[in-house]
C-alpha cells in the first residue's frame, strides 16, 4: 500500500531535465522574489579571458582558425586532454562517418548508455533515430553523425559557459567533414549550428557555409524528445521530408 516503492525517482528526474533542455529552458525559478525596478547594480570589469576559463575549470581551447585542418587530426585532437569537455566524468564518444556524406547529424551531447555502448544515439532514442533515418532510405553507415559535447555533461544538459566554444568547435568539425546537407536534432544542436533556437527555426530551409560552399540546414526534434512527446512524430516527419525535398 501507499507510494510506489519502486519509483525510479532519479530517472523522472533525468527525463524532466532533458524535456526542460529541449524545450528551450535554461533558467531554474528564483526562490526569492526578485525587484524588478530595483536600480541595477554596478556594473563590475568582464573577466579576461585566462581568468574566464580558470574561474570555469574548463581547458582552454585553440581559436577556431588553429584547429587542426585533417579530419583525422581533428578527431585525434577532439578526444585528447585539450578538447573542453577533458575535465568533465565519463568517456569521449567520438561520431563518425564517411567524409562526404549525403547528410550530417548533430545531436546536443552523448545520452546516458552511450559511452557503454561506444557510439552516440545507443538506446531507445537511438533505435527510434534508426526508423527515422529507415523512412528517407538512409542508415547510420550512410550519414555522418556527431555531438556538440564530446562527453555526457553531468546534468545532461548543455553547460551555456562554453557553448560559444563548443560551437566553434563542432562547426570546424563540418567543415572538414563536407556534409551536403545537415540535420540538427535539438535546441543546443540548432544553437550551435545556426545560432538560434530549433523552435523558430523548424520548418524552414537554413545556409550554413563551410569550405565547400554554402550547405542547407534542417531543424528537428532530438529523438529522445520525440519519445516523450509522440505526437511531435507527425512534425518530425516533415522536416525529414525537407530535407529529403532538398536533396533531391
Amino acid at each position: 500500500m501507499g507510494a510506489n516503492q519502486n519509483f525510479d525517482w532519479l530517472g523522472s528526474a533525468a527525463s524532466a531535465l532533458d524535456w526542460w533542455a529541449e524545450a528551450g529552458v535554461d533558467l531554474i525559478v528564483e526562490d526569492v522574489p526578485r525587484d524588478w525596478l530595483a536600480p541595477p547594480a554596478p556594473l563590475t570589469a568582464p573577466l579576461a579571458d585566462s581568468a574566464r576559463t580558470a574561474a570555469s575549470g574548463v581547458s582552454e581551447t585553440p581559436p577556431a582558425d588553429t584547429l587542426p585542418d585533417t579530419l583525422d587530426a581533428f578527431m585525434g585532437w577532439r578526444a585528447s586532454d585539450a578538447a573542453p569537455e577533458t575535465s568533465w566524468r565519463g568517456a569521449f564518444v567520438m561520431g563518425g562517418g564517411p567524409a562526404d556524406a549525403k547528410i550530417a547529424v548533430i545531436v546536443d551531447c552523448p545520452d546516458a548508455d552511450d559511452a557503454d555502448a561506444g557510439q552516440l544515439l545507443s538506446g531507445a532514442a537511438g533505435r527510434l533515430f534508426d526508423r527515422m533515418l529507415a523512412a528517407i532510405g538512409l542508415t547510420r553507415a550512410e550519414i555522418f553523425l556527431a555531438a556538440v559535447c564530446a562527453k555526457r555533461p553531468l546534468a545532461g544538459r548543455m553547460p551555456r559557459e562554453i557553448e560559444a566554444r563548443l560551437g566553434d568547435i563542432v562547426r570546424h568539425h563540418l567543415g572538414l567533414a563536407t556534409p551536403k546537407h545537415v540535420l540538427c536534432l535539438g535546441n543546443a544542436a540548432s544553437r550551435a549550428i545556426l545560432g538560434t533556437e530549433m523552435p523558430a527555426n523548424r520548418g524552414h530551409l537554413h545556409a550554413f557555409n563551410h569550405r565547400s560552399g554554402d550547405i542547407g540546414v534542417v531543424t528537428s526534434f532530438h529523438p529522445r524528445l520525440l519519445l516523450e512527446k509522440p505526437a511531435l512524430k507527425a512534425e518530425a516527419w516533415r522536416d525529414l521530408q525537407l530535407l529529403m525535398g532538398d536533396l533531391t
